[in-house]
């Protein structure tokens, strides 16, 4: 990863856009609809330090290069990351392709080196990502303390809230029926069964790309991750950053996580699994094998 993503909250904040002509009108589309207020900037202006004072991020358009390297070493010294339109190298930060679901955002980010490849992957990811997902994002964030309260085992929570993320109230939020979807949501928060525990093979010998959807997403939603020895570096990526991960494993060990209903990725590079399978399946664990693509 050579560049960390982040996202600024933008509630109560102001970004600084400086310069003029469409690349800084361009900046300040980006705001539209948010809660942010622009700041514009005249070229005179953009020079003043003082000028940025309270602002989270400055963004500095213009064809002049000494103008604009002189804009941004003002915005620098007020401490604001500022971005400067075609110009790298005077970057605190680059400017992603976004894809604007309201609480739900997604950015692609090439560090600078190719818009138009980040602008072709946003209209491909765009197209796989409904409008009202923002909305489920949004019931969620106001369910979010009744639901920690309810469910305050952390992998209890995230076994519930995997599931509601396509149950009867994700559906009534992706709608617009907010009240309804919050109806439902707590519904099944006091109404709702122990779900059971499962162990899933994933053949982790690589590269990724040979995983089917399926294993690539179960692979992202696991609790605990037991691998054997040679798991492929681009398989484990796809993992969640704060899944257990055990290196070695027993089948009474896999069977306590399973009964603990945690969803476990068996990540596999031999033919052993099978037989360790077979005792799992007699001990009335729940497996699954996802193969990889054909």
């Amino acid at each position: 990863m050579d560049a960390f993503p982040a996202f600024f909250p933008l509630a109560g904040r102001s970004v600084a856009v400086a310069g003029e002509g469409e690349a800084a009108e361009a900046k300040a589309r980006l705001f539209d609809g948010s809660p942010a207020t622009v700041v514009r900037l005249s070229p005179a202006e953009a020079l003043d330090p003082r000028a940025y004072a309270g602002m989270t991020l400055a963004f500095v358009a213009g064809e002049d290069d000494q103008w604009a390297r002189q804009a941004a070493e003002a915005a620098r010294a007020a401490n604001v990351p500022v971005n400067v339109v075609d110009r790298p190298a005077l970057c605190d930060f680059t400017t992603p392709a976004v894809i604007d679901r309201g609480e739900v955002v997604a950015a692609i980010g090439t560090g600078g080196a190719s818009p138009m490849l980040a602008t072709m992957l946003r209209h491909d990811i765009e197209a796989r990502v409904p409008e009202g997902t923002g909305r489920i994002a949004a019931l969620f964030r106001t369910m979010q303390d009744e639901v920690r309260g309810a469910l305050p085992d952390a992998h209890a929570r995230r076994r519930f809230l995997r599931a509601a993320l396509t149950g009867p109230a994700a559906e009534a939020a992706m709608a617009g029926d907010m009240e309804g979807a919050k109806e439902r949501l707590r519904a099944a928060l006091f109404d709702s069964p122990t779900l059971a525990g499962r162990v899933q093979y994933i053949d982790a010998r690589g590269p990724a790309d040979l995983l089917t959807l399926r294993a690539a997403r179960a692979l992202a939603a696991a609790d605990v991750l037991v691998c054997d020895e040679g798991a492929h570096e681009d398989v484990l990526a796809l993992a969640r950053r704060d899944a257990e991960r055990l290196p070695s494993r027993t089948e009474a060990r896999l069977v306590e996580l399973a009964a603990e209903g945690l969803t476990v990725a068996r990540l596999i590079t031999g033919s052993a699994w099978r037989t360790e399978q077979a005792e799992l399946d007699q001990a009335g664990v729940i497996t699954e094998v996802l193969p990889i693509a054909s």
